[in-house]
């Protein structure tokens, strides 16, 4: 990856690829996950007890093959669990389907499962050996006869094991090969040796992806998302343009929901049934209420709240605040650390001034009220219900309900002084220049 961050802290849909990998093993059934750590072991483990709080963590001191990494959590698979699964903390796409039929095999009598894939090119992956409806073998590439070669039901390198029986297996293996490492693959003959009962299912071919280059990231992130805009729409949401709507892990939105196209969800994002999301929308941490509107060209930002039938329009910015039944938020405005009333009217270049250089300060907009275009509101400030507020105002005083409230110079007219002012503004840059 050629990063400072270890490989599998970094983000598909902005979450860590091994969460993704950790909440596919929680999916496939009840069960505890221990998590075999190396290189950045305490950020590795922050992040998955995130998702799996439970998590018991193993370092693997040395790296010596794939059958060492899961012998270092020998004491967890020396509590004799039903079944133990084997997957990679760089497979992020791995479905949670997948594991739930290796579980199922296992279920049916066999004591290894081996999730294998059909790539369009097998070359440099191990090969599937199988004789009458068991695998008896995984050979790598490199040790393949021809006949071996054509074989093209490849090794995805997870497996499924009973428990009873998987650290006796993983104890037998032996470093007995060019690399003196310990290979998980040669569990398959021992088994056999063993007389019990091996078979490889076949899954995608995108479950197996993994990932190691940023290439391979931005690859397995444009499937990830291809798979998130197919359930979204099979669930009763329209796109216009799915392919140019990119979602989080987490972005949740309701059937009979309107995406149009250019939008961007960050973490935190649920959308409710009926709201329209214009074009060129980038949402965070925020909610939509029902048959809302948002944008074009809108940012909500986290803690942005609309009640059902608010308005965000375009180039309006929400941050921490929140917008009731029925309020109109229409274009140019900041609305942040605020509450805006069902049924206000926020003008066009109206700012929630929150920040005075050391806290953050809230603003209260009642219900009904006319906040007139361009109003600065100085916080922490409070404008009552039905109140109006005259276009261009700084309004620093609480306004009570109903009135009408003024903030601004009184304009003075001088005939003629624009001329005077031209002059004099040509003649000192004319001196500007003469000086050069």
């Amino acid at each position: 990856m050629k990063s400072a961050l270890p490989k599998v802290l970094h983000r598909i849909a902005g979450l860590p690829l091994i969460c993704h990998v950790a909440n596919a093993v929680r999916g496939a059934g009840e069960g505890d996950v221990a998590l075999v750590v190396g290189r950045g072991a305490e950020e590795v483990r922050a992040a998955v007890e995130k998702v799996a709080p439970n998590v018991s963590s193993h370092e693997q001191k040395e790296r010596l093959g794939t059958a060492h990494a899961v012998l270092a959590a020998r004491e967890a698979i020396a509590r004799g669990y039903d079944d133990l699964l084997v997957v990679f903390g760089d497979t992020p796409l791995i479905e949670e389907a997948a594991l739930i039929e290796a579980r199922s095999q296992l279920a049916e009598g066999f004591d290894i499962v081996v999730m294998g894939f059909r790539p369009a090119d097998p070359s440099g992956y191990g090969r599937l050996i199988e004789k009458e409806g068991q695998l008896v073998a995984i050979r790598e590439e490199k040790d393949a006869n021809a006949e071996e070669k054509r074989i093209n039901f490849c090794n995805g390198g997870l497996m499924a094991l009973r428990g009873d029986h998987a650290l006796a297996l993983l104890d037998a293996v032996r470093n007995d090969n060019a690399k003196g490492e310990f290979y998980l693959t040669d569990i398959i003959e021992i088994a056999h040796k063993q007389g019990r009962k091996v078979t490889a299912i076949e899954v995608p071919v995108d479950n197996v992806i993994g990932i190691n280059t940023r290439v391979e990231l931005a690859e397995a992130e444009a499937i990830w998302q291809d798979r998130k805009r197919r359930a979204v729409m099979l669930s009763g949401v329209t796109m216009i343009a799915p392919e140019t709507v990119f979602f989080s892990h987490d972005t949740l939105v309701e059937a009979d929901a309107v995406i149009e196209p250019n939008v961007f969800f960050g973490p935190g994002v649920h959308v409710a049934s009926g709201a329209v999301i214009h074009s060129f929308c980038h949402l965070e941490g925020a909610h939509v209420g029902p048959n809302a509107e948002i944008g074009p060209f809108a940012r909500l930002r986290p803690g942005a709240d609309l009640a059902e039938k608010s308005k965000v329009g375009n180039f309006c910015e929400i941050k921490n605040a929140t917008v009731a039944k029925g309020a109109k938020v229409n274009h140019l405005t900041y609305i942040g650390d605020a509450f805006v009333g069902a049924g206000a009217n926020i003008g066009a270049g109206t700012i929630t001034c929150n920040y005075d250089g050391y806290n953050k300060w809230r603003t209260e907009i009642g219900e009904g009220t006319f906040i007139g275009s361009n109003t600065s509101l100085v916080a922490p400030v409070s404008v009552g219900a039905n109140a109006y507020i005259a276009s261009g105002s700084v309004i620093t005083e609480n306004v009570p309900d109903s009135a009408l409230a003024f903030g601004r110079a009184r304009q003075v007219t001088k005939e003629g002084r624009a001329t005077v002012l031209r002059e004099r503004y040509a003649a000192i840059k004319a001196a500007k220049k003469a000086e050069k």
